[in-house]
């Protein structure tokens, strides 16, 4: 009887086994134990993730009986395919560019979603001026979002203006549907620290810094996050005209919804990525090299994709304008105002995100554009923005 069952789980050993291998359906007691990263950087959003699934004692004895275990929720058939591929096609719609089911405040302030803090990381040089953060933060899967979205944060304590609870704060989510893992079960924001100087002493005042930004900055591995969302329909990719070029202007963390289309275009092998064959330009303004974001992670996607990604930076105290003052991000993109219109003329779509102030100088420049081309600039930007080509999302 002792061999016979021997035998019995030895065999039912070797099902599961197989199982894990082969199967698209669920798999039934297993779960996924140890994720193995690799990587040059070993930063949780490398590009160069390898992930594999291991077996734990815990989860072989549950799957041979030798210990009473629950049964575990079926995993997604498709995203199990995904790892094993490498393709990234397991959050689509069908067809990949149909909007019509976005996920859609699917949390609000009265029933948000906890999610965990995987990971948070500084991410600009000692000479940066200030302190960015990328912050990974885990959702179980339960938040699906979209690139161009954003997440609403709420930060624990009080208002001490009026004893209520801290209200929602708004972050354009940084990282693709798939997260930075690439297992759809992560989110990920880029946030700068606020804080405030005081003129004549010289020194922070803490009663002053941002609530919600030093909450995220300081935020440790297994932290809970009080979310909601995901929001916005505003910053989407026309991923339904894969030829459409796209001319993204940030400044500084307004960086973050860019990433995440880049990421989806140009290093995720997703069906958009496969099918775009348009142009994705990015600007971004900051003040010195120190504070470039995502640095690295451009300068790969320039290498692989050199004819569909293009890269121009603003840096206000590094670079000088035509008129040799300093160089902000409308002067960056009045260099290239008569190749912009003619994108625009074409079909691109044109973006903005970052600082509200960037805003009345980006809209003079082309004003002056549009004027010594015989428009009107406020016919072409009605005009722009009845096409749906115009993008502004500014805080």
């Amino acid at each position: 009887a002792r061999r016979a069952t021997s035998e019995a789980r030895r065999m039912l050993t070797t099902l599961v086994l197989g199982a894990v291998a082969f199967s698209g359906g669920s798999r039934v007691g297993l779960s996924r134990s140890r994720v193995a990263m690799s990587s040059r950087s070993e930063e949780p959003w490398n590009s160069d993730i390898i992930a594999k699934t291991t077996m734990s004692k815990m989860d072989l004895e549950s799957a041979t009986g030798t210990k009473s275990a629950a049964v575990a929720a079926p995993a997604a058939p498709k995203a199990a395919a995904a790892s094993s591929s490498g393709k990234q096609d397991f959050l689509e719609a069908n067809p990949y560019w149909d909007v019509t089911n976005i996920p859609l405040n699917t949390y609000k302030n009265k029933t948000p979603f906890t999610g965990k803090v995987i990971s948070c990381k500084r991410m600009v040089g000692p000479a940066a001026t200030g302190e960015t953060c990328h912050i990974v933060i885990g959702h179980e899967g339960k938040m699906p979002y979209w690139e161009g979205q954003s997440f609403g944060v709420i930060p624990p304590g009080t208002n001490p203006k009026n004893g209520k609870p801290n209200s929602v704060r708004l972050y354009s989510i940084a990282s693709s549907r798939y997260g930075d893992d690439m297992t759809g079960k992560t989110g990920s924001l880029c946030v700068r620290r606020a804080t405030y100087t005081d003129p004549e002493t010289g020194k922070d005042d803490d009663s002053k810094k941002g609530v919600c930004s030093n909450f995220l900055c300081d935020a440790k591995p297994g932290l809970a996050v009080t979310m909601t969302g995901p929001s916005g329909k505003v910053m989407l990719i026309p991923e339904q005209t894969p030829t459409a070029d796209l001319i993204m202007v940030a400044t500084g963390t307004g960086i973050a919804p860019y990433r995440a289309f880049i990421r989806r275009l140009f290093v995720e092998k997703t069906p958009a990525g496969e099918a775009y064959k348009g142009q994705a330009w990015l600007f971004l303004g900051v003040a010195n090299t120190d504070s470039l974001l995502y640095d690295d992670e451009w300068q790969a996607s320039l290498k692989t994709h050199p004819k569909n990604f293009r890269l121009d930076y603003a840096l206000s105290r590094e670079q000088n304008n035509k008129a040799g003052g300093k160089m902000y991000i409308q002067d960056k993109v009045e260099e290239y105002a008569e190749e912009i219109f003619a994108k625009l003329d074409g079909g691109a779509h044109m973006y903005f995100c970052g600082l509200k102030g960037m805003m009345p100088g980006i809209t003079d420049m082309l004003e002056r554009v549009a004027t010594s081309k015989g428009l009107k600039w406020s016919e072409k930007l009605e005009e722009l923005k009845h096409k749906g080509q115009w993008h502004v999302e500014v805080y």
